[in-house]
């Protein structure tokens, strides 16, 4: 039995505009009349208006299989590549261009157990071998793009059940941002009734919120597989003008899966859900570089998501979160997915938090400027369990419980570091998990013999206390990197177990209780010698490990000297890169491209006139087009950072014309990741002095 549920007005944030999405009052095109199944060979890449000719388009096929165009309205040339079939199907069979341009809007994919299917264009089937997939599929053949100027949000738009997307490269899905933006763009739109373009404000008669209710079934077991989405054909960034703003969007869907796909180069999140997702699999997934302009992180949940379980993907490049929740209903599970070097632009969590009893197990979570895992404080929850996950390279805790029921727009992107013990009842209530106490070991340091540490602490009575070894060493914090073993406090909490380690060697535990969850990590402490842990540097990279891995490159042990520009500039108040501008970044390209060793922070600076707040953000814009400009030549996302210093940080003390030309500027920080230095030089050909 398909679920229903009630759910107000729908509001999404894609960048700073809301999205509020409108809807007829009309039958939900998902109950469209029972037609003869058919299978349908598209073999023409045009696109527009439907009519009788040589040619069967991909419009004109979905209008078929639907049931909307008669089989008698078609040539007989078309009718040759319509046959009678016990499921509906699209194949292709195009010759010479395979992009199908869209000019407008498809018309929904109505008829129940439907497949798109890009794999039957002849040639389809050799693998790509690029290193950044978590699953190599075969390079698409057929794309869908819109047309040349044309206005398209979404790629397909799904409405029935058991309708499956195999096999294609979508890209460039997007709408303008109007007064109020009333509809969802996205490559893939999943829902139980499809939106209009625009519903127009005020609302036309006959127009009501978009909520799934009684009489609107959501689509149930929609597969999404072996696409290519938000990427163009070559595999490269779209230029920014074709850029998708969402991937996939599950609006409302049942029991969805989205597996193998390559989810790039988004302005958005890569997968995002609305009102519900309920049994939602999200399953080696190749998620990269999502989120350049918009919602930052690459997997967002919202709404309905119980049962939901995200698995085996990797999520890398990310402006913000590689998974972020937003007061989502039910709870999901994450567990076994690579997610590293996000938060190209945000100082996010990896993965961010909110409810009860979401399980977030077995993950490799590496390389964030924030914490590994968070969870907010509001709405009340408990029961989240954070275990067996390896972490390193943080810049916060590995896990990170927000105290004190911290609610502002902050809270919901940022967390705040160890908690105080809970010291009254009033902190079960307002501090995330309970606020289940951190175990606390008895030293700072345990005698080692023979190998061998006997450690002892206390916790919260009757909690399982996981131990792992700790590296990045930050003060009295570590990420916990390799579990060592677990034992389970006694009922006054305390709790002993020897352990086999090294001298040196440095640990931290976790407590979970299992009503209240996980909780924060412990301080360190060390097995024989309390010394500060090293931090190897580590070349940003989304390519998955060899197996067996190959063996690191010996180190040079000289510099390398490089003269090389560190900065361009803007006119006043614009973001846009000038065609000078332009060849100084051309020249970061190449060394870039020559050092595979060299990152590079790109910070964005303003002069000092308007407000702080106006300067900040287009302080952003600036070190965004320039990070969107390296994109698209093909410099590696994880290989880039972003930061907005607005007029904080001038280069000229005057009030001059060439003053604030020279403050109007994003500044390109190099880091050889082997910890070797690089001369900087500084140029100006680029000033654009205001008249």
């Amino acid at each position: 039995m398909k679920s229903t549920m009630h759910v107000s007005k729908l509001v999404k944030l894609v960048g700073t505009a809301a999205l509020a999405v409108t809807l007829p009052l009309a039958a939900s095109s998902a109950q469209a009349q029972e037609t003869t199944p058919y299978s349908v060979i598209v073999n023409s890449a045009t696109d527009g208006a439907v009519r009788p000719d040589d040619a069967l388009t991909l419009r004109e096929a979905i209008e078929v299989i639907n049931g909307t165009l008669p089989i008698a309205e078609l040539s007989t040339a078309e009718r040759a590549r319509v046959t009678p079939a016990t499921s509906p199907a699209i194949n292709f069979s195009l010759a010479g261009d395979t992009t199908i341009a869209l000019v407008e809007l498809l018309p929904p994919i109505m008829a129940a157990g439907t497949l798109v299917d890009g794999a039957s264009q002849p040639g389809y089937g050799p693998l790509s071998s690029t290193d950044t997939m978590v699953t190599p599929v075969p390079t698409p053949i057929v794309t869908l793009t819109p047309a040349a100027g044309a206005e398209v949000p979404r790629g397909l738009t799904i409405t029935a059940d058991d309708v499956t997307v195999r096999g294609l490269s979508l890209y460039g899905f997007s709408a303008r941002h109007r007064s109020t933006q009333t509809t969802p763009p996205a490559d893939i739109f999943i829902t139980h009734l499809a939106p209009p373009v625009d519903a127009g404000l005020p609302d036309a008669p006959g127009w009501q919120t978009l909520q799934p209710d009684e009489d609107s079934d959501a689509p149930v077991g929609v597969v999404v597989e072996d696409n290519w989405l938000g990427m163009s054909p070559s595999g490269e960034m779209p230029p920014e003008e074709q850029l998708s703003a969402l991937g996939v969007f599950v609006f409302n869907g049942l029991d969805t899966v989205i597996q193998r796909n390559r989810i790039e180069f988004h302005e958005g999140s890569g997968i995002i859900t609305g009102a519900q997702a309920m049994g939602m699999d999200v399953t080696e997934n190749t998620m990269r570089a999502n989120g350049v302009a918009g919602i930052p992180d690459g997997i967002r949940l919202d709404g309905n998501i119980d049962g939901a379980q995200i698995h085996g993907n990797l999520m890398c490049g990310t402006d913000g979160s590689g998974v972020f929740m937003f007061k989502p209903e039910g709870s999901a599970r994450i567990y076994g997915n690579d997610i590293r070097f996000n938060g190209r632009r945000f100082r996010r969590a990896a993965v961010y938090l909110m409810g009860s009893g979401h399980e977030v197990t077995g993950n490799v979570i590496q390389h964030q400027p924030g914490p590994g895992v968070a969870i907010a404080a509001y709405p009340h929850n408990a029961g989240n369990i954070i275990r067996d996950n390896q972490f390193a390279a943080l810049d916060g805790l590995s896990v990170d419980l927000v105290y004190n029921d911290d609610a502002g727009s902050q809270d919901f992107q940022r967390t705040d570091g160890p908690n105080p013990p809970r010291n009254s009842y009033l902190r079960r209530r307002d501090t995330a998990n309970g606020a289940i106490n951190a175990p606390e070991f008895d030293d700072y340091v345990f005698p080692v013999s023979g190998g061998q540490a006997t450690l002892s602490g206390v916790a919260d009575p009757g909690t399982a206390i996981d131990i792992y070894t700790v590296v990045d060493r930050k003060g009295y914090y570590g990420a916990l990197n390799q579990y060592v073993t677990t034992v389970a406090a006694d009922d006054t909490g305390s709790f002993s177990v020897g352990v086999d380690a090294p001298d040196g060697t440095l640990l931290s535990a976790i407590a979970t209780d299992d009503t209240y969850g996980t909780s924060e990590p412990s301080a360190i402490t060390a097995v024989g010698t309390l010394a500060e842990g090293p931090i190897s540097p580590t070349m940003p990279s989304c390519e998955i490990a060899q197996d067996p891995p190959e063996p690191e490159p010996e180190l040079p042990t000289d510099p390398v000297i490089l003269r090389i520009p560190r900065n361009i500039h803007f006119a006043l108040d614009k973001s846009d890169i000038t065609a000078e501008s332009a060849a100084i970044m051309d020249e970061i390209i190449a060394v870039l491209q020559e050092y595979s060793f060299i990152t590079v922070e790109l910070q964005g600076h303003t002069d000092p006139r308007a407000s702080n707040a106006y300067n900040q953000a287009l302080g952003e814009r600036r070190a965004l087009a320039a990070r969107n400009y390296l994109l698209q030549q093909g410099i590696a996302p994880e290989r880039m950072r972003i930061r907005s210093f607005g007029e904080t940080q001038r280069v000229s003390s005057g009030s001059g014309r060439i003053d604030y030309a020279r403050d109007r500027r994003t500044e390109f920080i190099f880091t050889d990741t082997r910890g070797l230095d690089i001369i900087y030089e500084n140029l100006e050909t680029d000033l654009q002095i205001e008249p």
